[in-house]
């Protein structure tokens, strides 16, 4: 007899889930694999911004309290519906502005993305003052019916609206820590540099070398020194990278160590640094600061005159820096030649104790400016070299903004590869390279800096955009797919100074993977390396002092507890490339924050800006200072605009006008608003 299927029962219908991103009006969006949904604030259901949601859409014109969805709803037609649950929260902390309301204290989100106060009891914690900001940890998230409710775990500053206090939440938002534990500082306090014990131990001596180091004007940690020579019974140029001797003093699993291991690296804010080492190791005994004795982690390279590598010597040595340089100052001097310390250098050059006061000494500067121009010369044939293995090398800018004694913005300052940047980067890329390659061959533990090669349907999904062009021909196209450095090299040269130069090295930069530690070597694609490590910054990076620590047990014998480290290999590098991440985000929002703060004053002027993203709900644009902010959809014109994501580009109904990635567009910048590290801008001059 047939079933009737009128009876049967239904296999109930999943709802849609995503990630829902909650705007600073209240309102959110959730992307899943039915489409974009909007949330009106009404309907958020206690949800935070980046939470893992399930979802109900709402019927169209349904009304609640007299109001229809569409009242609430989105401009651009999506979609409205519900959160029903939150299945996944991205947040257990947050950070926010602490208000006395007796019996509580009730924690104020900084980030209007969350809109949820969060309810203290007064009585848990009185010696927290009125006003200050604060990380509270949740103990019950918010719902239909209740408030949220937790402890504050941190005070971060005192007040919420001093100049600095936009740094301390990006600081408290990632939960960076800022104050060792006493027994790193009691380690980094005890440590001592003895050099008789580090002869007796079998360092070298190469305190008579010419050794000098080339870091940004405002660095204080130096972890990594050069020399050059020329041998002439051999032919060869003896290049000496000299990396601070940091596993010497950071033993595995001493408290210095402990504290090193969870930071996993300094993090480079705007107005601060908050360093992986005590500033008692990272800022002085550590630091190759000229005229002083410091021991190092020596890599000797011995290259011909055309920059090939013959051989090598890695050994622990003892070094005194006899001079300082900035980049600008060493970039002047190559400017300037062969012929001593360029005008203004001097000042970087003079160093403590004698020697070292290069810049009063016509000699000494002679002895920087011949090095300087030679290690240029061998860096630009290494250069030349690594792109011919495949080496891909995006031009890019970096933003720093400048800040006064108080820490407000006064100038953003970009920055662009140099010859002397340039001199530095070959140099530790080589003795990274050497390093790593050093360990592989002798089949000891590693951690090695990964690169993997571009997923193919990512490259593939380009050559819809990459074919409107003529300079792009179809044998390129496989070539592309399967992920041929030598083809991106040739995208790349062929639309530099074309109107759609940025917006085909935009897409390439994206299609790439990012670089991540592992404890195998799976070689280096960008830098066309076979085997790549970090070795070359043991102050600000643990990978790197993991890697001191191998070569040294290579070199000379393991220490105790070594398995003990080797096995945690796996979990540290996991670890170090996820706070890498972490790190860049903090830098790259404190920055962000200054540059908002900073073109605050520029409000109602106009710009030449990049379309630097595009999306259904609006275009992103980057000024030439890298600055970068929203024009919504609304402010393109009052047709309707499709959003063609293939072609990265919005495409007005009636008028044709389109907006794509890489077009070069004039804004007017329409607000500036610190409190989100947002800009908005509006489209300048009549439409």
């Amino acid at each position: 007899m047939a079933r009737n299927r009128r009876g049967a029962r239904r296999r109930p219908k999943a709802n849609p889930r995503g990630v829902v991103s909650v705007s600073a009006g209240g309102f959110g969006f959730v992307q899943t694999a039915e489409g974009e949904y909007f949330i009106p604030a009404s309907s958020l259901g206690g949800a935070f911004d980046g939470d893992l949601v399930e979802i109900a859409p709402l019927r169209s014109g349904a009304r609640k309290k007299g109001r229809s969805a569409a009242d609430e709803g989105d401009m651009s037609g999506r979609p409205a519906a519900r959160v029903l649950s939150v299945v996944d929260r991205a947040h257990d902390t947050v950070v926010g502005r602490y208000e006395v309301a007796e019996p509580f204290g009730v924690v104020v989100p900084a980030d209007p993305r969350i809109p949820y106060d969060v309810f203290t009891m007064r009585a848990e914690a009185p010696e927290v003052p009125d006003g200050a900001l604060v990380r509270v940890r949740i103990a019950q998230f918010p719902t239909r019916r209740s408030a949220a409710t937790g402890f504050v775990e941190e005070v971060l500053a005192e007040t919420s609206d001093a100049p600095r206090a936009g740094i301390d939440l990006i600081i408290g938002r990632h939960k960076l820590e800022t104050v060792f534990s006493e027994g790193a500082l009691a380690d980094a306090a005890a440590a001592v540099l003895d050099e008789e014990g580090a002869l007796a131990a079998g360092y070298r001596d190469l305190r008579s070398r010419f050794v000098f180091t080339i870091d940004p004007a405002d660095a204080k940690d130096f972890d990594d020194a050069l020399s050059l020579d020329f041998l002439e019974e051999e032919g060869l140029w003896r290049l000496g990278v000299h990396i601070a001797d940091v596993s010497h003093y950071v033993p595995w699993n001493s408290s210095v160590d402990l504290d090193a291991r969870r930071r996993a690296t300094s993090v480079y804010l705007a107005d601060r640094v908050v360093p992986m080492l005590p500033p008692a190791l990272s800022d002085e005994l550590c630091s190759l600061a000229p005229g002083v004795d410091r021991r190092s982690m020596t890599a000797d390279l011995f290259l011909n005159d055309e920059g090939e590598l013959v051989r090598y010597k890695l050994y622990p040595a003892l070094i005194r820096s006899k001079a300082r340089l900035s980049y600008g100052e060493a970039d002047a001097m190559l400017l300037n030649g062969r012929g001593g310390l360029a005008a203004g250098a001097g000042g970087a050059a003079n160093g403590a104790g004698g020697d070292a006061a290069a810049g009063g000494d016509a000699a000494a500067g002679g002895a920087i400016a011949w090095r300087l121009a030679e290690c240029s010369r061998l860096a630009k044939l290494r250069e030349a070299a690594r792109a011919r293995a495949g080496g891909i090398d995006f031009a890019t800018t970096e933003a720093k903004v400048a800040l006064d004694a108080e820490g407000r913005p006064v100038d953003i300052v970009l920055r662009k590869k140099t010859d002397a940047t340039r001199l530095i980067e070959e140099a530790m890329i080589l003795a990274n390279e050497t390093v790593a390659g050093f360990l592989e061959a002798k089949r000891f533990p590693c951690i090695y800096r990964v690169h993997e090669a571009p997923a193919s349907d990512a490259l593939g999904s380009l050559i819809p955009v990459f074919q409107e062009f003529d300079w792009f021909a179809r044998p390129m196209e496989a070539r592309l797919v399967a992920g041929d450095p030598k083809v991106i090299q040739e995208i790349l040269a062929a639309s530099a100074g074309r109107s759609e130069g940025e917006l085909v090295s935009s897409l390439l930069l994206r299609a790439m993977k990012r670089a991540v530690y592992r404890p195998e070597n799976l070689g280096h694609y960008g830098l066309a390396s076979e085997v790549y490590c970090h070795f070359t910054s043991p102050i600000r990076r643990y990978p790197d002092l993991v890697v001191h620590r191998m070569l040294r047990a290579a070199l000379a014998r393991r220490p105790e507890k070594f398995d003990q480290e080797v096995a945690a290999l796996p979990w540290i590098a996991e670890h170090s490339s996820d706070m890498e991440r972490v790190a860049d985000e903090a830098a790259r929002q404190s920055q962000e924050l200054k540059m908002v703060e900073y073109l605050a004053a520029f409000v109602g002027q106009s710009f030449s800006a990049v379309v630097s993203g595009v999306a259904s709900y609006g275009l992103y644009v980057r000024l030439d200072c890298t600055a970068e902010g929203l024009l919504p959809v609304r402010a393109l014109g009052d047709e309707y605009f499709f959003f063609d994501a293939a072609r990265y580009q919005l495409a007005g109904d009636e008028t044709g006008a389109t907006y794509r990635l890489g077009q070069r567009i004039a804004v007017m910048l329409k607000s500036a608003d610190v409190a989100t590290s947002s800009l908005e801008f509006a489209l300048a001059g009549p439409r």
